[in-house]
């Protein structure tokens, strides 16, 4: 379906979220014959019209799987739009011809994409990168909403069901219980907050004297490389150069252009190609 964005409802902001319920309601429930008509009518001639009717009528089922997610602190209508995209991913791939419904066949794209949506926004230090991480990410989610901290025998009864270490289990569960800190803080945070801030907390190198004769080694280096490519150039080339991005008293193009007797494109000219020769040699 390469034209996804005219078959589903637009959801940009949560404003639209009523608006959209209501359209989203509004839409007809098919028959099992209706859907299968429209699923035969997209696989077999590409009949967008079908497919978008097809998508309109299963929005009540992405809604509902959506409101699910809302405790790992998303907006509703981001996980309805990702929702959506998984719908749109099932109508493409739903074959009508198998004796199973579209919503039963939708409901595992609807719930892979939100999946894949929330591990990507739930922190900016990603919690879940494995198969077996993201299993317990969402099982973690869902014991510790009802029990707290798990006890020995939960740890041990969830690692033997999902087939994982102990330790992993433990290690998901503490980084679940962490909170993320921004690097600098935030400027209305007291003096004890803010010293918890990670940039609050690195020890200022600038001082240390390898840092400080490192950089004047790059600095002195950097002189030579500059003079040694100005040494290269022809006088002209080389008085412009140094005049225009050397001097304090910078000189415009046209009062070079009087000076050397020639147009201002042509200082110009004369600027671009000295420069491009200059970086080629402090490059190398």
């Amino acid at each position: 379906m390469t034209q996804q964005a005219p078959i589903a409802i637009h959801l940009s902001a949560a404003e639209n979220l009523g608006t959209y319920m209501q359209a989203v309601n509004a839409a007809p429930i098919l028959s099992a014959k209706r859907e299968r008509e429209l699923a035969l009518r997209y696989r077999r001639d590409n009949d967008l019209d079908a497919a978008r009717e097809l998508v309109m009528s299963h929005l009540r089922y992405v809604v509902k799987v959506a409101r699910g997610f809302v405790g790992y602190g998303l907006p509703l209508p981001d996980l309805i739009q990702e929702g959506s995209i998984g719908l749109m991913k099932a109508v493409k791939r739903y074959d009508p011809n198998r004796d199973v419904r579209l919503v039963s066949f939708a409901v595992h794209w609807i719930k892979a994409e939100i999946y894949d949506y929330v591990l990507r926004n739930w922190r900016m230090v990603k919690v879940a990168t494995t198969k077996a991480q993201r299993k317990l990410f969402f099982n973690l989610r869902k014991s510790r909403a009802r029990l707290g901290w798990m006890k020995e025998d939960e740890v041990e009864r969830m690692a033997r069901d999902l087939r994982v270490e102990k330790s992993g289990v433990r290690q998901m569960e503490a980084r679940l219980s962490g909170r993320d800190i921004a690097f600098d803080g935030h400027a209305d945070q007291d003096d004890d907050e803010a010293f918890l801030a990670p940039a609050n907390r690195l020890g200022d190198s600038r001082y240390d004297p390898a840092v400080v004769v490192d950089a004047a080694e790059q600095a002195g280096e950097t002189r030579r490389q500059l003079s040694d490519a100005l040494a290269r150039l022809d006088a002209r080339s080389r008085d412009i150069v140094a005049r225009r991005w050397l001097g304090e008293d910078k000189p415009t193009l046209h009062q070079l252009a009087d000076e050397y007797g020639v147009s201002a494109e042509r200082i110009r000219q004369i600027e671009k190609r000295a420069m491009k020769s200059m970086r080629e040699r402090i490059s190398v």
